[in-house]
């Protein structure tokens, strides 16, 4: 895959900051912890399970003995776990750095979470979109009091935004796809990944409508890395086909380690060479700005995605305060 010259042991001493890295327990998640850590960042780590999240701080420490991390509750298919945790992390820390939206899942068979939504929409999207518009504020705030470009958003999506999407790119009028292809849903939920942060951009980027509250903002495309995401399309082949299949492409160099997986994050979340200017961008293995699909480079798409869910969210009674 393309690589640029970025090198993780190159980002700034990260002491007295605070980062959020859902997933961060397993895989790429894990990995940018880890390098977070590395450069003295203190690291939230969201996750569903207390004893696995425990299990990878317990790992990070034996190579980062100086890491500062801790465990967040979230479950993503559970939008009142969302809100809760962001309600924790904002009584718990006076300052937010960092937000990456890293968990996910991909190619699962058909099934609705108990709020009504397909799973791989709502854990890939909608509940980083509430998620991310939870700590809006506290975010803002710590932009307001740091250096320029300082503060950032990430999403964590794939180039399955481009390829496996509806023809509409998000089918608002079937969003469940319940009759597509596993991976058309999986990548209707990445293109809103990149959607989403197209629209984050023109609200609080450096050139957005508050200009006064900076929020720096990336969507990254993360490579074709051996992950747990792997073992989870199901939906495709059987756990006994997909692991060989997974130990192959590793072997030939389509998969690449998970360590590489998280250069571009930590790249667009705390590097100074991607700086204000690159707000918004796509970034693309190996910490490259690229070019997203055409459907998510549509800013009224993204403006509609935005209002639509900001309405269902609304309407569910879990949003506080109205955001453009």
């Amino acid at each position: 895959m393309p690589s640029s010259l970025f090198n993780p042991e190159s980002i700034p001493d990260l002491k007295g900051k605070v980062y959020l890295v859902t997933g961060g327990n397993t895989g790429i998640g894990k990995a940018t912890v880890a390098g977070l850590a590395e450069h003295g960042a203190t690291v939230y780590i969201g996750a569903r399970s207390k004893g696995k999240a425990e299990l990878a701080i317990a790992d990070i420490l034996k190579t980062v003995p100086s890491a500062d991390l801790h465990y967040l509750h979230i479950d993503l298919a559970d939008l009142s776990s969302v809100a809760k945790a962001a309600k924790t992390l904002r009584e718990n820390v006076a300052a937010l750095y960092g937000l990456i939206n890293n968990a996910g899942i991909m190619g699962v068979p058909y099934a609705v979470t108990n709020d009504g939504y397909e799973i791989q929409f709502q854990t890939n999207y909608l509940s980083h979109w509430l998620l991310t518009y939870h700590l809006v504020p506290l975010l803002v705030e710590t932009a307001r009091k740091s250096v320029s470009g300082s503060v950032r958003v990430v999403n964590v999506t794939s180039d399955g935004h481009e390829h496996f999407t509806p023809n509409a790119g998000i089918n608002f009028e079937d969003l469940d796809l319940k009759s597509a292809s596993s991976m058309t849903r999986y990548g209707q939920s990445k293109l809103a990944n990149v959607l989403h942060i197209k629209h984050l951009n023109t609200i609080y980027g450096p050139k957005g409508e508050y200009l006064a509250e900076e929020i720096v903002c990336a969507a990254v495309h993360p490579g074709h890395i051996d992950t747990a995401l792997n073992k989870q399309t199901t939906a495709l082949a059987p756990a006994s086909i997909l692991g060989p299949v997974t130990r192959v492409m590793k072997c030939l160099g389509i998969l690449d380690e998970q360590e590489k997986g998280a250069w571009s994050s930590i790249f667009a979340i705390a590097s100074s060479d991607f700086g204000r200017e690159h707000s918004g961008a796509y970034v693309v293995p190996y910490a490259k700005i690229g070019t997203p699909s055409e459907k998510a480079r549509d800013a009224e798409l993204a403006r509609r995605l935005f209002d639509w869910t900001e309405k269902e969210m609304r309407d569910r009674g879990i949003l506080e305060t109205r955001q453009r």
